[in-house]
């Protein structure tokens, strides 16, 4: 049922190919806060606009509804070429860059290798750090080493590993590859003097609230070891998944922020020298992760600030009257109650 219903989704969310005015405009472009080692910093973060990820056409991630913004076919040099004129026309030397394509900025499908290097040249000199994700699959010496060789500055290569539970990245997340394909991935690219950054996933589908907390922490203790940083990445609702699909018949809530503050006090101690963040999407919305309304914007300020800070025991002086509400809905999840 779990199988075929993703593979539904999947070909659902695909946009049918995009015309050249649409291929170039990249989808979004912002700036917001981040840290480099003690540093607070901007960072300027753009959406390019690719075909997405190659496995959102075969079955896809559960949680993820990327693909139904991107191009519904591969950019040419030419019009990733006008993205990027686009995007730096707003770009003011903010000293953290983010790259992201729905997908893997390594995959030839999405990003052409001339291409590649020359968005990593357009910031040289003017970033100090630049991320892009990826895929494990993708993340080698022949695709990694003509960008570091581009940058002069830190190239961090952010991975979706989610979990380190097998079971829960297979079946709940459907992920395409083990959690052991991730960790090698993160192994290789700090070996050629890259930096390599994790996401987990807190709250697939199929776990409950105390499951999803558990998840995280272990995942935190056994990823530490492979990555310069580790990312809690609260789920929340997107277009056109399995987790849409779930939430709007009752089957699905999204994450407490009290959650989010669990698992990071949690696994602070479990993070040996990795870097540890969340900061949530869509906090305080219905869809995203949520307390009661009252006290989400102090909770999330107070979530972002241990993240900048790397202070994670400053979370321990939340209060609000709904932490007794989420402490008595965990209580009843053995008994079948959705947190």
């Amino acid at each position: 049922m779990r199988g075929s219903l993703a593979r539904s989704v999947a070909h659902d969310r695909r946009p049918e190919p995009a015309g050249p005015d649409a291929a170039r405009r990249y989808v979004n472009q912002w700036v917001e806060a981040e840290a480099i080692g003690e540093e607070r910093v901007s960072a300027f973060v753009l959406i390019l606009k690719t075909r997405g990820c190659y496995w959102a056409d075969e079955k896809g991630c559960s949680m993820c509804g990327y693909s139904m913004d991107t191009l519904g076919r591969s950019a040419t040099p030419e019009e990733l070429a006008e993205q990027l004129r686009r995007a730096l026309a707003r770009y003011r030397d903010e000293p953290y860059v983010k790259i992201y394509t729905s997908g893997s900025f390594l995959d030839d499908r999405e990003v052409d290798a001339e291409s590649r290097a020359a968005i990593v040249r357009a910031f040289a000199g003017r970033a100090r750090r630049l991320l892009f994700e990826t895929l494990p699959e993708f993340a080698t010496a022949e695709r990694l080493g003509p960008l570091h060789g581009a940058f002069p500055g830190e190239l961090e290569v952010a991975l979706g590993l989610e979990t380190t539970d097998p079971t829960v990245l297979a079946r709940f997340v459907h992920k395409n590859a083990p959690p052991r394909d991730y960790l090698d991935a993160g192994d290789r690219v700090r070996a050629l003097g890259l930096r390599a950054k994790a996401y987990l996933l807190l709250k697939p589908p199929y776990l409950t609230e105390s499951e999803a907390i558990a998840d995280v922490v272990r995942s935190i203790g056994e990823a530490a070891a492979h990555f310069d940083a580790l990312s809690v990445n609260p789920v929340h609702i997107q277009n056109g998944t399995v987790v849409e699909w779930l939430y709007h018949r009752g089957r699905y809530r999204p994450p407490w922020l009290w959650s989010v503050v669990a698992a990071l006090s949690e696994g602070a101690g479990r993070r040996g020298k990795a870097r540890l963040v969340s900061f949530p999407t869509a906090g305080g919305l219905a869809r995203g992760p949520h307390n009661c309304g009252a006290c989400d914007a102090r909770v999330l300020r107070a979530i972002e600030a241990a993240s900048l800070a790397q202070r994670f025991e400053e979370l321990s002086g939340l209060e609000c009257a709904c932490r007794a509400g989420w402490d008595a809905a965990r209580s009843l999840e053995p008994m079948g109650v959705e947190a």
